[in-house]
């Protein structure tokens, strides 16, 4: 396998646990989202993925794109552990809770956002980063609700192991993190985002273990 991938980019962090936690070894390609225009929008990376997007995964002549279809497929063929146990209920649960912060929270602070809101409407760094911390704080305070008040989470999301949906979470805190976004009001996110990252599979995904970390 290989993998598209950046270091920052939670969508590609996401992918990254997944593979580490099915235990997976796969080539990463870095794809450098800033420099140069940023090499995602170069001719080269348009011809995997027109969409200009990472993560891309790309095994036996194919390629796939979007890190929940990535993640999905990672799941299917390798299934075990498995990322979407239970019934069907329970993995209805798992993927709303990743889908709150891969479809509601992430698209809204994604990289290309943020660059149209400077670049072609003017906005300074300090709005920009308000934004940024709106709808970072409101998503998230929404998944702590969906955690506190269901007594399927366990010591993580789902149960007592990691799913897709811990995937999910701990690349948005790490991001959060970084945008001094205020996580006080969100403690079972934060249990659970810690009790994540003390795991080999997160601590092999994150950013700073990357090969294009800078």
């Amino acid at each position: 396998m290989k993998l598209y991938t950046y270091f920052r980019s939670s969508a590609a962090f996401r992918v990254r646990i997944a593979l580490n936690l099915k235990g997976i070894a796969y080539d990463a390609v870095p794809v450098h989202l800033v420099r140069d225009g940023g090499e995602q929008r170069q001719e080269g990376y348009l011809a995997v993925n027109p969409a200009a997007l990472v993560p891309a995964l790309a095994e036996d002549g194919r390629v796939l794109t979007q890190s929940m279809a990535i993640i999905e497929y990672i799941d299917e063929t390798h299934p075990e552990p498995p990322l979407l146990p239970g019934a069907p209920t329970d993995r209805a649960r798992i993927r709303a809770i990743a889908q709150s912060i891969a479809c509601d929270i992430h698209p809204l602070n994604n990289l290309r956002v943020l660059q149209y809101l400077s670049r072609q409407l003017g906005i300074d760094e300090a709005r920009r980063n308000a934004w940024y911390r709106h709808w970072v704080e409101t998503g998230l305070a929404a998944v702590e609700a969906m955690l506190a008040g269901d007594a399927r989470t366990g010591a993580f999301c789902h149960g007592d192991t990691p799913t897709l949906a811990d995937c999910c979470l701990v690349p948005q805190i790490f991001n959060a993190r970084r945008l001094d976004c205020n996580l006080d009001a969100m403690p079972t996110v934060l249990r659970i985002s810690e009790r994540c990252e003390a795991l080999e599979a997160f601590r092999l995904a994150a950013p700073a273990n990357q090969p294009d970390a800078e």
